[in-house]
């Protein structure tokens, strides 16, 4: 235990040796102080040295016993070979090996790094200095300014704080706190940061930006906003250069241009190469004549010209489609906006007021006054609940909706036409009587509708086979056609209802 004590203390003593290594220096002239022996009071340019650290001044005072140099005046210090510092007063401690130099404008330079501030602390252990009014650094093209920081100079990095601003040619980053590597050129931050461009707005409250490639990732509160486009995610990443983004969790793409918002789990978006996609829960809402159209699937992709005006919207897995005046259900849909056709296909369902669509594939064209033409390509089936148990039904290989200002005219169905049509007596209290039934087929039929878009004749062309039953003596068979299926409980009723499968 003795023999540890006694290792301990040598120990220490060779520290405390090591820390007291005097000061050396030389000058023109010098004298003790008379009112306190233990000062040298040089002058006529003086220099100092003390382990690798190389001093000038005018003038200085050294204290012996204290082992402090204070200079005055042109003070020049020579850290290393890269390292230098300039000022005009200057007290250094040579037991703790820090310096305080003062000056109108100290000047750090430190290889390609230059750092100005009135006051500078550097500790030579640390080799770091330190600044707590205000502090000006420039590295190559780039400018940091803030009230407070420190840079270490072996590490090549600043961390500084309050009213933070990294400036180059191409950006402007503005923040409270802020930690920035100068031969990396990444800045980190991890409070409310700005950072602008001529193309771009980027905000974040945790994360990084790559000064030299104009890459940021943010982990917290993530936006972008370019030139119309705007993106909101927790995490993201976007290269300014590419005018690309990627994004991570709670994504809301908001186009303004095109009126046109995304939302999902995932997405990316490309302003150069003019296209956005969301996956995992996305959904679309675009207005249209100031008329909303709700969109869900598993991963939705639109895409936008060179003047990023929207082109086309696809839509894949699990889609359904709520409008005002119509809504659906497919496995995939393709919108062109040019000339605003919606194409429904595998397995698509329109819902248009109290008429159900089916078909193989269903293409919607769109006009200023709503839906213009509906095509139901091959195996078409319409149905129309009458009540509880009795439908309209008309089915055939094509079916094509005719429109007028939004309304309908009439529908035409093509190709092995069958047609299950209720006839109805309304009293002058609107109460409706069931008085029969039409039902047979024939080549194609035509059906007219009335203002209240409810059907009011059929006509049947080539071959008729037609007959009328009372309601109560329709044949089983007729009551459902072949392929009937009535799928009102997948209909989304709201907006919100898009996401339920």
């Amino acid at each position: 235990m003795k023999k540890i004590a006694i290792i301990v203390l040598l120990l220490s003593l060779g520290v405390c040796a090591e820390a007291q290594k005097l000061i050396e220096y030389t000058s023109g002239m010098g004298s003790r102080d008379p009112e306190n022996t233990d000062i040298w009071i040089l002058y006529r340019r003086v220099s100092a040295s003390h382990e690798g650290m190389q001093l000038d001044a005018d003038s200085a005072h050294y204290n012996t016993r204290e082992n402090s140099f204070t200079a005055f005046r042109n003070v020049e210090i020579q850290l290393s070979d890269t390292t230098f510092i300039y000022g005009d007063r200057l007290f250094y401690n040579g037991n703790t090996r820090v310096l305080d130099i003062w000056a109108d404008t100290v000047v750090l330079i430190d290889g390609g790094t230059v750092l100005l501030a009135n006051h500078l602390t550097y500790e030579r252990n640390r080799e770091t200095a330190y600044y707590t009014q205000w502090g000006h650094a420039t590295s190559e093209d780039r400018t940091l300014d803030s009230r407070q920081g420190q840079y270490n100079s072996v590490l090549k990095q600043f961390y500084i704080y309050n009213n933070v601003v990294l400036t180059d040619s191409t950006m402007r980053l503005v923040t409270d706190t802020l930690i920035y590597n100068t031969e990396t050129t990444v800045a980190h931050f991890d409070n409310a940061t700005h950072i602008y461009s001529d193309s771009s707005t980027i905000y974040s409250e945790l994360g990084e930006y790559n000064t030299d490639t104009r890459f940021a990732i943010s982990y917290k509160a993530s936006h972008v906003d370019n030139q119309g486009r705007t993106i909101d995610s927790d995490t993201l990443y976007y290269d300014e250069v590419r005018e690309y983004g990627k994004a991570y969790g709670n994504v809301v793409i908001v186009d303004s241009v095109n009126n046109l918002t995304c939302t999902g789990r995932y997405g990316e978006t490309s302003q150069s190469e003019h296209f956005s996609f969301v996956t995992d829960s996305a959904h679309v809402l675009f207005i249209d004549n100031g008329d909303s159209l709700f969109l869900h699937a598993d991963t939705i992709y639109v895409t936008n010209d060179s003047t990023n005006r929207m082109q086309s919207v696809s839509a894949h897995h699990h889609v359904k489609v709520f409008r005002r005046d119509a809504q659906a259900m497919c496995d995939s849909a393709f919108y062109s906006s040019p000339d605003s056709t919606l194409l429904l296909y595998q397995d698509p369902v329109l819902w248009y007021e109290h008429y159900q669509c089916v078909a193989d594939t269903i293409e919607m064209l769109h006009d200023t006054a709503g839906v213009r033409q509906v095509f139901l390509r091959s195996d078409c089936f319409v149905v129309q609940q009458v009540d509880r148990e009795k439908f309209n039904q008309l089915k055939g290989r094509q079916g094509v909706v005719y429109f007028a200002n939004g309304e309908p005219l009439y529908a035409d169905v093509i190709g092995n036409a069958q047609m299950v049509f209720y006839l109805t007596d309304e009293d002058s209290a609107g109460r409706s009587t069931l008085m029969g039934v039409n039902a047979g087929v024939g080549t194609s039929m035509r059906i007219y509708f009335d203002s209240t878009r409810a059907p009011v004749r059929v006509v049947t062309y080539d071959k008729p086979d037609m007959q009328t039953y009372p309601v109560d003596a329709l044949p089983e068979e007729l009551k459902r056609l072949p392929d009937f299926r009535w799928l009102s409980a997948r209909r989304p009723r709201s907006p919100q209802e898009v996401f339920v499968w």
